[in-house]
């Protein structure tokens, strides 16, 4: 019976995230008539070339790229929160957004945006990728470190929390040197988009979300035994340091992918995983993964959809997102004292 009702939850859960995709793409601030909009998705011309761009080249990818960012970094946030026992875990949590923040941070604020080194010449938003991408795995690794080193989940997240301060210090210091178009320039980028992944960027960063997604969707079954407790996991016969390890390059694979094209996102990867633990009704991982999936795609999809509601402007996606989990990590922090 409880199978069936979870089977049911997800279903619905993927139902949902299909018509809010949809709506990403009929809806926008740009008022496109529906059958226009059909026409377009079906192949036929539009009647003003305006609109099949619209549609093509800036709602397709937006929907798309939403969708797999909430996924994302929702699962990101679930396996930290089941691999560190904590429920409060998330991507932000062991810094590795904040490394993606102070890649950024360098080349916007200290480089003023372009990268010269011999012949190799870098600026604009593939240097911001770069950027990202390299602040964020090198705190991967540094977190990887302290895995080895520390046996102990409390520590492992301290010493996530002390990077985060740190890259937070350094990121202070630079905006206070930084000119004011590049304190302008980082701090627009640090709102969130997911209109940065146009149709050429788009198959790199659909292709990385996609291999994080199955990598995390391939480690449903450590994760249960982990959820029970590390001498639990290592009676079964997993190592528990090589599985925390594969966890966190994941994790952080997925939460640098993301912050590195659309920005950092806030709250999903914390809220995201109690939203579903409250529909599914269930911590196994094989209906909680899927759950989460989905609940983070339906999250994303609604963001951005209510985002680009507004006639001819766009809201920033981290404006909206505390909105929505603000209220789930407060009620997860009452029910932790109530417990």
């Amino acid at each position: 019976m409880a199978q069936s009702r979870n089977t049911t939850t997800i279903v619905l859960l993927a139902l949902t995230a299909v018509l809010l995709f949809a709506a990403n793409l009929y809806f926008g601030a740009v008022h496109i008539p529906a059958a226009e909009v059909t026409d377009i998705l079906l192949g036929r011309p539009a009647s003003k070339t305006s609109w099949q761009y619209i549609v093509v080249e800036s709602r397709i990818p937006q929907a798309i790229t939403a969708a797999l960012s909430g996924a994302g970094l929702a699962v990101a946030g679930l396996m930290l929160q089941t691999a560190l026992r904590n429920p409060l875990a998330g991507p932000n949590i062991l810094g590795i957004d904040g490394g993606a923040n102070l890649g950024v941070a360098i080349v916007m604020l200290f480089l003023g945006g372009a990268l010269n080194a011999g012949s190799l010449s870098l600026n604009g938003f593939l240097l911001v990728i770069a950027a990202a991408l390299t602040g964020s795995f090198v705190v991967i690794a540094i977190v990887m470190f302290f895995s080895n080193l520390l046996r102990s989940n409390t520590m492992l997240l301290i010493a996530g929390v002390m990077i985060s301060y740190f890259t937070s210090s350094l990121i202070s210091l630079l905006n206070f040197q930084a000119t004011e178009e590049g304190v302008r320039s980082f701090m627009l980028w640090g709102l969130g988009s997911f209109a940065n992944v146009t149709t050429d960027r788009l198959p790199t960063f659909a292709s990385t979300m996609s291999v994080g997604i199955l990598s995390s969707i391939l480690l449903v079954k450590p994760l249960n035994a982990l959820r029970l407790g590390e001498n639990y996991a290592t009676n079964l016969g997993f190592k528990v340091t090589k599985i925390r390890n594969m966890l966190l390059f994941t994790t952080g694979l997925l939460t640098a992918t993301s912050t590195a094209f659309c920005g950092p996102i806030a709250f999903i990867g914390l809220a995201v995983p109690h939203l579903a633990g409250i529909a599914i009704g269930t911590s196994n991982q094989r209906t909680l993964l899927p759950a989460t999936l989905f609940t983070g795609a339906c999250l994303t999809l609604l963001c951005n959809l209510i985002s680009t509601l507004p006639s001819q402007s766009v809201i920033p996606i981290n404006v909206i997102t505390p909105v929505l989990g603000a209220p789930v990590v407060i009620w997860v922090i009452l029910k932790l004292k109530h417990s």
